[in-house]
């Protein structure tokens, strides 16, 4: 029988208010440790976050020189440099606004051949010595990275069909056209996800809203990946009002 927990849940007024905790949680553990391995998504909900890091980088002056830094996933086809890339993306939120050394980022590279590539990337984890805070942002199909729902889940880095649904939240990194989303993408498995030291999901929005639920009470089933963080020891949901409208409000504490 598979043992499952449900999730530490905080809900906070509001989305920049739940982006400021998510941040202060960051740079406390950077601060704890100045070799952090931090794992980071892309999307629209980091963004309030690493706009928050910088402003934390700033006026405490943190020190990023010697953390390591994975990226949940990449599309394939796409150089680092294209407009609607998730390293252009990270480029112009938050690496180049740190002293992260260019030697300490890692991420997957969209033009090389995918299994190598998928290969060399768990190398660099395992290198590493593994995530120690991995953040996370949830789809609104339920997918985390680009673990999308379906009969079965990848358990490491590997390549994805990525759903219509997701290309179309995607469409605002290629000038709205979900045309132009690439159709793959590669992506951190399940298994490299949960074997993060901790993991913190941050959600935000009505849309959310039905995942959230799943995630925290079940059941734990590949057409909701998000639902594997039940089986992750420290895992903590950081979620604004509307994320958590269907959870009990027992279940919750307040921010």
């Amino acid at each position: 029988m598979t043992f499952v927990r449900s999730p530490r849940v905080t809900v906070y007024h509001d989305a920049a208010h739940a982006a400021r905790v998510v941040a202060a949680r960051v740079a406390s553990a950077l601060q704890h440790n100045p070799s952090l391995v931090l794992g980071l998504p892309t999307g629209h909900t980091p963004i309030g976050l690493y706009k928050d890091l910088v402003r934390l980088t700033a006026s405490r002056g943190l020190d990023w020189s010697k953390v390591t830094t994975f990226n949940l996933d990449e599309f394939i086809g796409l150089p680092p440099g294209h407009p609607g890339s998730y390293r252009r993306f990270m480029e112009e939120h938050l690496f180049s606004h740190i002293n992260l050394r260019p030697e300490r980022i890692n991420f997957l590279n969209g033009l090389a051949e995918p299994r190598s590539e998928c290969r060399r990337y768990e190398d660099a984890i395992a290198a590493a010595g593994g995530i120690d805070l991995q953040i996370l942002g949830i789809g609104t199909n339920g997918h985390i990275g680009f673990n999308e729902p379906g009969p079965e889940l990848q358990s490491r880095t590997n390549r994805i069909t990525l759903k219509d649904s997701t290309r179309r939240s995607n469409a605002s990194l290629f000038g709205g056209d979900v045309n132009a989303v690439p159709r793959e993408a590669l992506s951190m498995g399940m298994a490299t996800i949960l074997q993060a030291r901790s993991v913190i999901l941050k959600a935000n929005g009505r849309t959310k809203a039905p995942c959230i639920e799943r995630v925290v009470n079940g059941p734990l089933t590949t057409e909701m990946p998000a639902s594997f963080l039940q089986l992750h020891h420290d895992v903590e949901l950081v979620l604004d009002e509307a994320a958590a409208e269907r959870l009990d409000p027992e279940r919750v504490s307040r921010g």
